[in-house]
């Protein structure tokens, strides 16, 4: 593919929309209002004392009011299961007591990104409890790539560990795997992503979306994997003759738990929910040194929550794996002091603001290029996104593709091609398997390499005619996503839950309620609400990468909101606007401040009230 050509991004955008329908909104969506059973969402109402418009939210995310409970209230202990009914777990135990038993030397082999890190740490932290320091290894994420390799494990081996601990990854490592077999290495594998039918030598596999495993934990990330394993791990230990009350509280870690678990992108559905909703609890008594630090040297001030953990500590640790040393993540939480988390917070965010400037220019291109494509394929435009560039950095390809999903809330993938094979990374959005789209293009010759989960996903092409195989593969996904969602791409369409007015969104009781709803993520994400009658009266200079606007309401009140990246890069169209009735898709981030619960408004999207009749 040729380099996408840098161009200006407003332009571009405000001559797609010019062709937009006469009904579409400001950015050229139709807007529609979720479906809701309407005297569902009235029993929630009564039964709970909720406000009509988040009683219908509810409504449109559980199955029947037994479910409004655990939804409202996550329970730990309710909603764990039976850990051992995963495939492997006994067998897994088994050998991990055998260990611990005659102090054999343990080794935990992790992954660069935010769930390899907090599954490498929360092992640490378990075993180093117990009297018993693992050795950690994370590889680079260029030099050694993704997954264990032949010679790091020979490595651990020749360094005199005989069990190690295969994190967030593993389950295709069929070559590296049976190299360890072949030395005396036992190996085994916590990890969440697609697996094939046949499976790795490794001594165990504890995956539950391996093609046997029936335990229905397969929306977990590694890092939820990992502590599940530990469960099974300590009441087994106690079964053993372990002293209980010498044994750890597994507990203690479930901040580490919730931020992988955000972090990976997991649906906050179930186990999930209960695990952040917790986690988050924990992580608010600031007692992993790492996470103090990290907080610290990201000025965040408010009380943890999904979506800091997901945008401002997460993607530090990440800078590591990325830009820096992969293995900084890892270190930090498992810090045993605060001097040596201060340095690796600071280092870390110091990477940050490299991956920042990084990520920043290589979206520009990628977004001029998808624009212009846009607007050259009108009605026929791609509904996966597939992007490459020679210059991006392999470490934040992953990003480029997130971005693109965000703003154009479509399948996408970014390749590097400054490497023969060429790296990809690719997020989806809901309803498209992208780990098995890639297992399928890896299957049909498409790819070289690739493996992940439903919603973010690897893959290597071979670099010898870049633009054939990606116009190869970017068709393969599309053939796949339409036989999912035939006819009319949801892509065309904003969905939001229901309609309020200034005057209920600003009332106490709404804001302490939508935090009932909370937390906040993939598979339960930020109510979107229509709010109607608002007048724009200005565009605020951005400060903190955020472009934010005034607007006025119908009762005069000035609104400050957010503005979503598409809306702040048409704010001459948006301010061309003013005198005239709007309407906007809105979402609420609270915070807990001094002075209480309040609400922060980000604007996805607008209309002119007359062109849907609001």
């Amino acid at each position: 593919m040729a380099r996408p050509a840098l161009r200006d991004f407003s332009d571009s955008l405000g001559d797609a929309l010019t062709q937009s329908p006469p009904n579409a909104s400001f950015l050229g969506y139709n807007w529609q209002q979720q479906p809701v059973n309407s005297q569902f969402g009235l029993a929630l109402s009564q039964r709970y004392g909720l406000m009509p418009q988040l009683a219908n939210v509810l409504a449109g995310r559980i199955e029947d009011l037994d479910a409004a409970e655990l939804f409202l209230h996550p329970s730990l202990r309710i909603q764990l299961g039976n850990p051992n009914s995963l495939r492997d777990m006994d067998r897994a135990i088994a050998r991990t007591i055998q260990a611990l038993q005659n102090n054999e030397p343990l080794a935990v082999w992790g992954d660069y990104d935010v769930d390899g890190a907090t599954s490498s740490a929360l092992l640490t932290l378990f075993f180093r409890s117990l009297g018993h320091e693992p050795r950690i290894h994370i590889p680079d994420r260029i030099d050694e790539g993704y997954g264990p390799n032949a010679a790091g494990l020979t490595e651990l081996y020749n360094a005199g560990c005989r069990l190690v601990f295969v994190v967030d990854s593993g389950t295709l490592a069929f070559e590296p795997l049976a190299a360890a077999k072949a030395i005396g290495l036992d190996v085994i594998v916590l990890d969440h992503h697609q697996a094939k039918p046949e499976l790795p030598p490794a001594y165990a596999v504890i995956n539950p979306n391996r093609l046997d495993d029936d335990s229905g934990y397969n929306t977990l990330a590694a890092v939820g994997v990992s502590f599940l394993f530990l469960v099974a791990l300590v009441r087994a230990m106690k079964v053993a003759g372990w002293d209980a009350e010498q044994l750890p509280d597994l507990l203690q870690w479930l901040d580490v738990v919730a931020l992988g678990t955000v972090c990976d992108v997991m649906p906050l559905r179930g186990l999930n929910r209960a695990l952040v909703a917790q986690g988050l609890k924990v992580m608010r008594r600031s007692a992993n040194p790492g996470l103090r630090a990290l907080a610290a040297s990201a000025n965040l001030t408010k009380i943890p929550s999904a979506h800091s953990c997901g945008f401002v500590l997460g993607p530090r640790i990440n800078a590591g794996g990325r830009v820096g040393q992969a293995d900084l993540g890892a270190r930090l939480l498992t810090s045993q002091t605060d001097a040596q988390a201060n340095e690796l917070a600071a280092e870390l965010d110091r990477l940050n603001l490299e991956r920042r400037q990084l990520e920043q220019a290589a979206t520009a291109q990628a977004l001029a290029w998808v624009e212009e494509q846009e607007v050259q394929k009108g009605a026929a435009a791609d509904s996966v996104l597939v992007v490459a560039h020679a210059d991006w950095h392999p470490g934040i390809i992953g990003l480029i593709s997130s971005r693109l999903v965000e703003i154009y809330q479509r399948p996408a993938v970014a390749f590097s091609l400054s490497a023969h094979p060429a790296k990809g990374s690719g997020r989806s959005i809901q309803g498209f398997d992208l780990g098995g789209a890639v297992l399928a293009a890896r299957a049909a010759g498409l790819l070289v390499d690739g493996g992940g989960h439903a919603m973010a996903a690897g893959m290597a092409i071979a670099n010898q005619d870049p633009g054939a195989e990606i116009e190869a593969l970017k068709q393969f996904f599309q053939q796949r996503l339409a036989a999912i969602e035939p006819g009319t791409l949801a892509r065309t369409t904003r969905y939001f839950d229901d309609y309020i007015g200034s005057l209920a969104w600003q009332d106490p009781q709404f804001m302490a309620q939508l935090q009932q709803l909370a937390p906040f993520g993939e598979g339960n994400p930020s109510p979107k609400f229509c709010l109607n009658h608002l007048e724009i009266i200005a565009v605020n200079e951005p400060t903190t990468g955020l472009v934010q606007a005034m607007f006025k309401d119908q009762n005069g009140k000035w609104l400050k909101a957010n503005l979503s990246r598409r809306l702040a890069s048409r704010q001459e169209d948006l301010l061309a606007l003013r005198g005239q009735p709007l309407s906007a898709i809105v979402t609420f981030q609270l915070s807990d401040t001094p002075r209480g619960m309040r609400a922060y408004l980000s604007f996805e999207d607008v209309m002119l009230d007359t062109q849907n009749g609001l």
